[in-house]
């Protein structure tokens, strides 16, 4: 739960701080600018490291060796190949400025010592993380719960955690519930945010 509960702390950090608009647009890789600042001012991929660190806390959950080791392993092989294409992509279109940003950033351990240098002057907006991320931390409880579930259901008599198991699916359906309310009122305007004039 903690590397969890890490993972989308970490998640929320950058979102909260610097919003990155940057990702596959008509199948391509697809940059509006080169975000340096917040949490990309001290790690170049910190929302794959918060991904990262939720997936491994799924599969840590579900404890297999086999399964932890692979799981871990296949996640961060596929993050790899997407962040040479990002990095290829964001070569080719900032150049210097982004060789310079590489060259100070690393590419996926966090620099932690530097979050105050990097956060200066910037305001954490919750409303944004919110908004922007509910679903990720809907999906992440929902499949934390759901392996809890599946593990005690596979012990030799799984009704004598009847009451557990009625307390786990009663949480993923109000997760699942909150969700929807957020999502409907994202779809009604409550998460834009106001642009500077």
């Amino acid at each position: 739960m903690l590397v969890a509960l890490s993972g989308l702390a970490l998640r929320a950090t950058v979102i909260g701080y610097a919003y990155i608009q940057r990702g596959g647009l008509n199948k391509k890789v697809y940059a509006k600018n080169l975000v340096t600042e917040g949490m990309f001012g001290i790690c170049r991929n910190p929302l794959y490291v918060g991904n990262l660190l939720i997936y491994a806390a799924v599969f840590l959950m579900h404890g297999d060796p086999q399964v932890v080791t692979t799981g871990i392993a296949s996640f961060l092989f596929m993050y790899q190949c997407i962040i040479y294409a990002e990095e290829d992509y964001l070569e080719g279109k900032f150049g210097e400025g982004y060789r310079v940003y590489c060259a100070d950033v690393p590419r996926w351990i966090p620099r932690f010592r530097k979050f105050a240098e990097a956060t200066e002057g910037m305001a954490f907006n919750l409303k944004r993380v919110i908004g922007k991320d509910y679903s990720t931390i809907s999906a992440t409880v929902i499949a934390l719960l759901s392996v809890d579930i599946y593990e005690h259901l596979a012990v030799p008599e799984p009704t004598a955690n009847r009451s557990y198991l009625l307390l786990l699916a009663a949480l993923i359906a109000l997760i699942g519930l909150m969700a929807g309310v957020i999502r409907i009122l994202k779809k009604r305007g409550n998460f834009r945010e106001s642009k500077a004039v």
